[in-house]
């Protein structure tokens, strides 16, 4: 068993454990992929502040999510296909959250359905829904996941349309794969994965499948998933959504000060900083960059957290001293779960809190709530004006 220390270690060992299309679609940005290394790179410009015989017992990295108390600052956020990642990814994941103490966000587009999860867990979970054109599967969904018991959705604004990823579609991205003889090579080596695989039922989009009028089969899916979106979506609509849930709502990709305002003034609990990983509009500027000038733009009025291109305990810390409330993990739990299934989300879990809570206390902080700029540095020009 090889002895992992990091994120790193755990994406090492997933990409020799996953199926080459599904480690490429998590591993991969739209575009040049510019937007998408940034997201992390632009963290190791923000340096920290390093302070000394300072009483560092008793640390707390314990806060609260919309109300709702956590382990640390950090949420599982919404990752499509995750069970085809590892058999039953979705469970797996959900399972190794609730025992944390960290909120899981299933995703509309998961292979483990709403009430899959729900018959595997405890504890309430977020639900991720995009903005459709079929009103009535929303309903459907939004009602499945009230039975469900979910404690909040988070609707998914930066995919009317798809970025081009152009792994992807070289790939020929799919779940489950498609029988061509790239493929087969590759899961000839895959020995663990197909053999989780065989012993599951869940192959296919849980929560579309079986649950849209004609939708019966992966092919009527890809049929429908093309016409899906909505691509006349404005806040009108939002609101619509939100009313139709009428719970916690959290908006996530925002990456705007105007776009930020509007949220809040909709009633939005919590908002998400944002770019899809750097799977949507390749050439913007990082969650992180962005992160300043929305807390500027809305204050106080809604929660603010921060998702895209956190892979340790030291990103947390920077986006929360820079001002965040909480934050998101999406790669990060995915190379731990190709990796080792439900142990590899913990240990990813395990990672990120050991690394907030050693680096708090040599910040000379003891409590998360009390991380705060003066806890770093800043470069002159990282907040600059960009015209």
């Amino acid at each position: 068993m090889p002895v992992i220390t990091n994120i790193e270690d755990l994406k090492r060992i997933y990409r020799r454990r996953a199926p080459k299309m599904f480690y490429d679609y998590a591993e991969t940005g739209s575009w040049s992929e510019q937007t998408f290394h940034e997201n992390s790179s632009d963290f190791s410009q923000i340096r920290l502040r390093q302070k000394v015989a300072v009483d560092m017992t008793n640390r707390s990295t314990k806060t609260q999510m919309i109300g709702q108390d956590v382990a640390m600052p950090v949420a599982l956020a919404p990752v499509g296909l995750t069970g085809m990642q590892h058999a039953d990814g979705e469970i797996l994941a959900a399972r190794a959250a609730e025992k944390f103490g960290v909120p899981f966000t299933l995703s509309t587009l998961s292979i483990c359905s709403i009430e899959d999860v729900a018959e595997n867990t405890s504890k309430p979970f977020w639900l991720q829904v995009y903005t459709l054109k079929d009103n009535d599967y929303m309903r459907r969904l939004i009602q499945r996941a009230k039975d469900a018991k979910c404690s909040a959705i988070v609707i998914t604004l930066d995919l009317q349309l798809q970025g081009q990823r152009h792994k992807d579609l070289k790939n020929g991205l799919s779940a489950p794969p498609k029988p061509t003889v790239a493929t087969a090579l590759d899961l000839a080596t895959k020995w663990r994965w197909g053999i989780g695989m065989l012993g599951t039922k869940r192959r296919f989009f849980g929560n579309v499948i079986g649950h849209v009028s004609g939708v019966e089969n992966p092919a009527s899916l890809m049929d429908w998933t093309s016409q899906a979106f909505d691509h006349s979506l404005d806040w009108d609509r939002v609101k619509e959504i939100m009313d139709m849930w009428g719970g916690k709502v959290i908006l996530k990709g925002i990456l705007d000060a105007d776009d930020a305002r509007k949220a809040a003034e909709l009633g939005a609990d919590a908002i998400i900083v944002s770019n899809h990983g750097g799977r949507q509009l390749d050439g913007c500027l990082s969650s992180i960059r962005m992160l300043p000038s929305i807390l500027e733009a809305v204050g106080d009025k809604v929660e603010v957290h921060l998702d895209s291109g956190i892979r340790s305990g030291q990103d947390v810390l920077k986006a929360i001293a820079m001002g965040a409330k909480s934050t998101y993990i999406g790669r990060a739990f995915v190379y731990g779960l190709g990796a080792m299934g439900e142990a590899g989300v913990t240990k990813a879990l395990e990672v990120i809190h050991m690394e907030l809570d050693k680096t708090m206390a040599l910040c000379g902080e003891r409590d998360v709530h009390n991380l705060g700029r003066h806890n770093l540095m800043v470069p002159t020009d990282f907040e600059g004006e960009w015209v």
